[in-house]
């Protein structure tokens, strides 16, 4: 069941879709359960992130090179609304429509384990939408044919509607009563593990703290709190591994299959990865290849069974060492968790021994005041964060690196047009947006 699911899921992930029903929640028949649902939403999760929200997003950041086609427009932010349509379109229908089907019927039946999980990725994907786009429908959407106009929710009191539905997803793994159907292989993230499903929840609060820490030292010691309550290895880590069919192989491996136009091998990525003399440009990169169709992405994101992180822990270590230097201003303590970050990100990408305490050895030490010490863990996030959308959100709220616009007066873009589709069906309800303007809430 599992891989008919992803077959016909990579068949769609890398064409461009038209959702003209985006706000109706397609309906499911009545003999589909919670465990025939979660593999779809995780799957569908993956493919959306790791295509348009992680390809938009890397090369506004610098992280790759668009140098013909559409990638080259996108990387010198020529972006239309209808650029948009895909990936809105995906996580209101296959994301979190289907879960919002799921949790439906978790809930009635007292299934905890699946209602825990739902709120979980709902949580997440909710985040995902906020921190792109801003002010989003979530309270009047997914409601079916009885709303086809939902309003547009503001985006900082969506960030509370998100810590609650965490909360409450916790609750519900944490109980003791798990219901008669609990998740296992048709888990792809985590098998079923209720344990590292409460630890991702941790891992997205911690994320809204931090997100609204700049200035704000109690904010920050709850990212701090929640970091510390979530993943505690490499092992931990939120992610979606794809198989080594090309049915269903990784979307980054797709796309470079049949469009091609990112060159993963130069760029400020890349060469602050040289400057650094950083043990991971061969990792992360193929700085050898010679295709004039694009690509030179390393193995562990490029290959067709490659990664998509959701949250890992080498980001919760960061996390760590940036609430430190916001909450108390502890250089100390925020260099060991500065230290752990990079030896986790470098472990779990292959890096030896040798080669990581030869790293640290030269980039380890933290400057001597809070400021630049915040710039110096947001450029090595950075790279830690490669190819996932955080990184663009870790940027705008930080701006390290110090990236120079590829093109236009107006900077980098920091947020997401909103789609022509939803001009088009919920046009009254639409804000008014650009790339530039405005910003999302915590983007001071």
């Amino acid at each position: 069941m599992i891989v008919a699911i992803l077959v016909m899921l990579s068949q769609a992930s890398c064409k461009k879709e038209t959702f003209t029903k985006a706000n109706i929640n397609p309906n499911s028949p009545a003999t589909v359960t919670p465990a025939n649902l979660l593999p779809v939403i995780e799957t569908s999760l993956a493919y959306t992130q790791g295509g348009d929200l992680a390809r938009f997003t890397n090369l506004f950041i610098q992280q790759s090179v668009g140098f013909s086609r559409q990638s080259q427009a996108y990387y010198n932010y020529v972006l239309t609304s209808t650029d948009f349509d895909s990936p809105w379109g995906n996580m209101y229908t296959s994301v979190m429509g289907n879960n919002k089907d799921m949790l439906r019927k978790a809930d009635s039946a007292g299934y905890n384990e699946y209602s825990g999980i739902g709120r979980i990725l709902m949580a997440y994907s909710l985040q995902l939408l906020v921190d792109e786009w801003g002010d989003v429908p979530y309270s009047e959407a997914l409601a079916g044919a009885s709303n086809t106009h939902p309003k547009y929710d503001n985006a900082k009191a969506l960030y509370d509607t998100i810590q609650n539905l965490v909360d409450v997803g916790i609750a519900k793994l944490s109980d003791v009563n798990k219901g008669g159907l609990q998740p296992g292989t048709d888990d792809v993230i985590y098998g079923g593990d209720e344990t590292k499903w409460i630890k991702f929840g941790h891992a997205i609060k911690a994320r809204l703290f931090i997100h609204q820490s700049k200035g704000n030292a109690a904010m920050a010691a709850k990212a701090l709190d929640e970091a510390d309550q979530a993943f505690e290895s490499n092992s931990d880590n939120a992610q979606f591994v794809f198989g080594t069919a090309e049915t269903f192989g990784n979307p980054i491996y797709q796309f470079n299959q049949q469009r091609g136009d990112i060159d993963y091998a130069s760029g400020a990525l890349v060469n602050k990865l040289i400057d650094l003399k950083d043990p991971r440009l061969n990792i992360l990169t193929d700085t050898t290849y010679s295709d004039v169709n694009g690509a030179g992405i390393g193995a562990y994101y490029g290959n067709i069974n490659g990664h998509v992180e959701f949250i890992t822990y080498d980001e919760m270590l960061f996390v760590k060492a940036e609430a430190t230097l916001r909450s108390t201003g502890d250089i100390a303590q925020a260099q060991t968790y500065y230290r752990d970050a990079i030896k986790a990100n470098m472990q779990k990408l292959g890096v030896s021994g040798a080669d990581i305490s030869t790293y640290l050895a030269a980039n380890g030490t933290l400057p001597s005041n809070v400021p630049a010490a915040i710039a110096q863990v947001s450029l090595q996030e950075w790279i830690a964060l490669y190819q996932n959308p955080e990184a663009w959100t870790l940027w705008r709220r930080n701006l390290s690196p110090n990236l120079t616009p590829t093109a236009g007066a107006n900077g980098i873009p920091r947020r997401f047009l909103y789609p022509t589709n939803e001009y088009s069906l919920n046009g009254a309800n639409v804000p008014q947006a650009t790339l530039f303007t405005p910003k999302i809430f915590w983007d001071q």
